[in-house]
């Protein structure tokens, strides 16, 4: 099969698309035909390398896998030949993609309770773009965060692909969102799902929340991003706001200031990952139509160098997929 490999982990140049072994599907597991992948910061990651995390090269990435059932492992009966899929990759072996060999190929074997399936009428490029970035942000904003109608939301990081799904979920909702970004072009593609947008290279976000606020600070702050964003996220809370982290794109050692924590008692809240009810979900709500995956960019696997570029250097808004070519 044809697979976008990380030869060694590092430079974009150790991307290759070249010919991988056919996967073969286990006891309970399925053989998916992926017809396309969305791409997460976690991606470049893995091929960057992680600190104490090591990852055995060659590798293939990708956890936002969407395809067609190609084939049944040994006593599966969930799922039927032709069946279209979407796939939940945080699995008992491990995070496909990060764990576990990932989904940016042709064929790739998932098992049969991590599957889900794919709307009639949703293509699987929409479908792509929709289980870990929407399942992240339910699990932040109702699990965890605990979000009620009314209330008002900073998002920092707003135009990544947690962040537009965040800002959909919370209108849908019927709370109210300050999206933050850096530079006027994203600014203005978040302008339509959000409250208020704050460009973070022209303003201080914190100071600008707090005056959007009433000077009164934010119910909630979804921040994935840490590093220089994160006392700044403090400052603009309310009197017990919650504060709620999925990850740390800009730095995971920030500078602290617990000042503010105990003098407003703030909740600062982890969350991690999601579940396969909040891909269900996330798909159900998709299918509505009361959310939709912003999709940025649409590219070919043999672009999958271009697709890192592009998510590396943060120039898109929302998701860039993957598709992958049917076996000749």
């Amino acid at each position: 099969m044809l697979a976008a490999v990380i030869e060694r982990q590092g430079d974009i140049a150790n991307l290759a698309v070249r010919d991988w072994p056919d996967p073969v599907p286990g006891p309970g597991e399925v053989l998916v035909e992926v017809r396309a992948v969305g791409l997460n910061h976690l991606d470049i990651f893995v091929r960057r390398g992680m600190p104490g995390f090591p990852v055995t090269t060659p590798f293939i990435s990708g956890g936002d896998i969407a395809g067609r059932v190609a084939a049944l492992g040994e006593s599966v009966t969930r799922w039927r030949v032709g069946d279209r899929v979407a796939v939940n990759p945080m699995t008992p072996a491990g995070m496909m993609g990060e764990e576990v060999q990932g989904g940016m190929a042709q064929l790739c074997t998932v098992p049969e309770t991590h599957l889900v399936r794919i709307p009639d009428g949703m293509d699987e490029v929409t479908a792509a773009a929709i289980p870990i970035n929407f399942g992240t942000a339910l699990r932040m904003l109702e699990t965890i965060g605990h979000l009620q109608p009314g209330e008002l939301v900073l998002v920092i990081g707003a135009s990544g692909g947690v962040g537009t799904a965040a800002l959909q979920l919370i209108r849908q909702r019927g709370a109210r969102s300050i999206a933050v970004t850096r530079g006027a072009d994203k600014a203005s593609l978040l302008a339509p799902h959000a409250d208020h947008v704050v460009d973070m290279a022209a303003e201080d976000f914190s100071r600008a929340a707090w005056r959007l606020s009433g000077k009164q600070g934010v119910d909630m702050v979804l921040n994935y991003t840490g590093g220089d964003t994160w006392v700044p996220s403090l400052r603009a809370m309310r009197q017990r706001g919650r504060l709620v982290t999925c990850g740390a794109t800009a730095g995971y050692d920030p500078p602290e200031d617990i000042r503010y924590i105990w003098v407003r008692e703030l909740q600062v809240l982890g969350s991690n990952g999601y579940t396969k009810q909040d891909i269900e979900r996330a798909f159900e709500i998709c299918a509505a139509g009361e959310a939709k995956p912003l999709i940025s960019r649409v590219l070919d696997i043999h672009q999958v160098q271009e697709a890192h570029r592009l998510l590396e250097s943060r120039e898109v808004v929302g998701k860039v997929v993957l598709t992958i070519p049917p076996r000749s």
